[in-house]
């Protein structure tokens, strides 16, 4: 079975969560009010390099989590300044969201536990002096990151081959 867009961002839709507290006495024939329960924290980040030389760039991602709560599933985002050929071969856990878009699960980070490393060796449609990639997250599986500054970079790659740190 293949992975889909619907299959890696469908925890989106079941993302919500309601918490039943009682209004009052159950004998005096109130009914309980729905409360959205507070969303966990999170500080999930992602680092490595990119790295271009003609048609190809290749990517490396360590992504975790500081914590407080733990994050049952993420998903990254990469979004490229030139488009990609039409045939690419993903890595497992990573699909096209797009001409320019690749969208890749991180799994399951625990807060303060070890990264998850993601490889992509991908090939751009033509063969560019330059390209820029923006990385983010798009879902952190509910939790909320008050952090942004660590999970959301955007890298300028020439073509030297060179690997250019994020």
């Amino acid at each position: 079975m293949g992975l889909t867009l619907r299959g890696l961002l469908a925890p989106l839709a079941a993302a919500t969560t309601t918490v039943l507290v009682a209004a009052g006495p159950a004998a005096s024939g109130t009914t309980a009010t729905p409360v959205p329960a507070p969303a966990p924290r999170a500080d999930l980040s992602h680092h490595g390099y990119v790295s271009l030389w003609g048609d190809r760039v290749e990517i490396r991602i360590r992504s975790e989590n500081r914590g407080p709560a733990d994050v049952t599933a993420s998903t990254l985002r990469l979004r490229f300044s030139a488009p990609l050929a039409a045939r690419q071969e993903l890595p497992y856990g990573c699909l096209r969201g797009g001409a320019a878009t690749v969208l890749c699960e991180t799994g399951g980070l625990r807060s303060g536990g070890g990264a998850r490393q993601t490889a992509l060796d991908l090939t751009l449609a033509d063969g560019p002096d330059e390209v820029v990639v923006r990385l983010d997250t798009v879902w952190s599986g509910g939790a909320r990151d008050t952090d942004r500054k660590n999970d959301a970079h955007e890298v300028l790659a020439p073509a030297t081959g060179d690997a250019y740190a994020f």
